[in-house]
């Protein structure tokens, strides 16, 4: 397993043409946590929430449960 750094910014960035130097994730996995970003950010938005901390804790609780049960081998889909 790797150990997950998050961004340091746009203006921190440093790539070699595949991954960022600073962070060191591929341009891909940085693709596809923005789009995942912007499709939760979408969400809130769409549904007008006025309690964003609490949604965006409501995700962070089930996705870090969700992640353990899938290495543990009782893989979830609710």
């Amino acid at each position: 397993m790797k150990t997950f750094k998050p961004c340091q910014g746009k203006t921190a960035c440093r790539d070699d043409g595949r991954q960022c130097l600073t962070c060191g994730r591929t341009f891909p996995e940085i693709e596809q946590t923005r789009a995942l970003l912007n499709a939760l950010a979408d969400l809130a938005l769409a549904h007008d929430y006025d309690n964003v901390e609490e949604f965006a804790a409501y995700i962070a609780r089930k996705l870090e449960k969700k992640v353990r049960q899938r290495r543990e081998g009782g893989i979830s889909e609710v």
